[in-house]
């Protein structure tokens, strides 16, 4: 038995998606790390996640954990909210606007949410993802989206 719940339950979803994500990129092209495929980073990701799901797991039967209070509805609604918005808002109104939307709606769900303070790292996340996927990556998004007449 498990001795952190909080522990082995956040590592068995992270060992979830990661699979999940593996599972679904194996019908991408790997790439190299100098010229990545499609399937590059989703792969790479994806085995990450299931490597910390594992040691997480691992962890919970070794480490002794504070009990869970129950499920956390209105944080999970939250979180789960902002990556709809993300998906919803990343082609018509760009990567810069949907990335602030995602740290703002998640960051919510905190309750040492503070809108200037989430304003201010969306907005610059949103700067560094644009650098790095669209511009550094070539990944190809909009940056500021047609909605805007761009």
């Amino acid at each position: 038995m498990p001795k952190d719940l909080r522990d082995f339950w956040s590592g068995l979803l992270y060992l979830i998606v990661g699979a999940a994500g593996y599972a679904l990129a194996q019908d991408y092209e790997m790439g190299t790390a100098i010229k990545m495929g499609p399937g590059y980073f989703p792969i790479v990701l994806s085995g990450l996640l299931m490597l910390i799901g594992v040691l997480a797991i691992g962890r919970s039967f070794i480490k002794e954990g504070e009990p869970l209070d129950g499920l956390a509805v209105k944080k999970i609604l939250y979180v789960t909210a902002s990556v709809v918005a993300f998906a919803l808002l990343v082609e018509g109104a760009g990567l810069f606007i949907a990335v602030l939307a995602l740290f703002v709606i998640s960051a919510a769900a905190s309750r040492f949410f503070d809108w200037k303070f989430s304003l201010i790292v969306g907005a610059g996340a949103g700067v560094f993802c644009c650098l790095v996927f669209v511009k550094g990556l070539g990944i190809p998004l909009p940056i500021i989206g047609s909605w805007f007449g761009v």
